[in-house]
């Protein structure tokens, strides 16, 4: 039996999933469809349905984060609600068509179809900004969003203006930062406008325009259409063009924003990197000590590749600064070299996890050694 219930405390509320749900999605966020598979076989009974961080998303939801389309028709195949709202009232569906804005057909068949197969009422759901899945499609095929309540001139801005916030709309700001970082679990600020927040406003605020253009013109017309005088035609395209300004504006506010949150995550990576491995590998030897796993050792980027390692131990360093890059090229190769590590380290490897340790440490060395030689030609 799973436990999916609301603890309230103050201004917010604390989701509680059982261990087996937090199982789920583990697997889930590891892409692990075969785990997830043979899991949800022997629980038959688990329901899939909850929803976890501050976001509020169901597994689903992750799924869709993740373009991971295997897993999402196993989820389906399980009984996930395709209608299940995150805390933004998206539904899965939602998500999946923001992907596809973004990556392509190839997410649209993925995710898209499935979706829609499954839960064909999904497509008309509304989120809290009123928008829809189909609304979402509409825009990508360049149709008009307001029965052409705007002219021509002023469309082609719109449209181009709603195509970049929608291109940075796909959970663009989670994959920038992390889609669920340990802050995910943490009590929602209600105070603090993220940028989900500020897109569904700024989504509001263009619909409640059309919606005030289309009032306009219905009270204006009696029988026939009323012509309008140059004083009003004027004081429309001045409205008009304030409002663009300003959608215009607060877009690239959050761009500079979003430019340096991603500049402090990666320094804080960075920092982390360095006081793992001073705490790890300062005074280390080959005997005694405590055992390492896999996960006890200083990866710079413990889930990440080669490269995203490489990236991580390397910020903040000019690369067209030869001198001083090859320096810190030269301090990593000598901490992450077989050899010496192995030295270091290998006694305390655990067994079950050691050959992974050394195999990902001949990776990242051999990385190490490629640059270092690209540097001499």
């Amino acid at each position: 039996m799973t436990q999916n219930f609301k603890i309230k405390s103050g201004s917010f509320s604390v989701r509680m999933v059982s261990r087996k749900q937090k199982r789920v999605w583990k697997y889930v966020e590891e892409g692990s469809v075969l785990r997830l598979k043979s899991y949800l076989r022997k629980h038959r009974d688990l329901d899939v349905n909850f929803s976890q961080g501050k976001r509020e998303r169901s597994p689903l939801h992750l799924a869709c984060c993740l373009g991971d389309d295997a897993v999402l028709r196993l989820l389906l195949k399980h009984g996930a609600d395709v209608l299940q709202r995150d805390r933004k009232g998206d539904t899965a569906l939602h998500v999946a068509v923001n992907r596809a804005l973004k990556h392509g057909k190839t997410a649209y068949d993925d995710l898209v179809v499935p979706l829609k197969k499954s839960c064909p009422e999904a497509l008309n759901a509304s989120n809290r900004a009123g928008v829809t899945p189909q609304d979402l499609l509409n825009w990508s095929k360049h149709t008009e969003t307001a029965e052409n309540m705007s002219r021509p001139s002023e469309r082609d801005t719109e449209k181009e203006w709603m195509e970049k916030l929608f291109d940075e709309c796909e959970d663009e700001f989670f994959e920038t930062f992390g889609v669920y970082d340990a802050d995910d679990f943490l009590p929602v600020d209600d105070d603090e406008e993220d940028f989900g927040d500020w897109a569904d406003r700024i989504r509001k605020e263009y619909f409640d325009k059309k919606h005030a253009e289309a009032q306009r013109l219905v009270s204006s017309s009696s029988g026939h259409r009323k012509r309008k005088s140059r004083q009003e035609r004027e004081q429309e395209e001045k409205s008009n063009k304030e409002l663009h300004e300003k959608l215009q504006r607060e877009h690239e506010e959050y761009l500079a924003r979003a430019a340096r949150k991603e500049e402090e995550t990666r320094q804080g990576k960075k920092r982390r990197y360095d006081e793992r491995c001073a705490a790890t590998f300062a005074g280390a030897s080959s005997s005694g000590g405590t055992k390492l796993s896999y996960s006890d050792i200083p990866w710079p980027a413990p889930r990440g590749t080669v490269e995203e390692m490489l990236d991580v131990m390397l910020h903040g360093v000019d690369r067209k600064d030869v001198p001083v890059f090859r320096k810190m090229l030269r301090k990593q190769q000598a901490l992450w070299h077989p050899d010496k590590f192995a030295q270091r380290c290998e006694a305390r490897l655990e067994e079950k996890d050691k050959q992974r340790i050394l195999d990902t440490v001949t990776a990242l060395s051999q990385e190490l050694n490629r640059l270092a030689q690209s540097l001499r030609t």
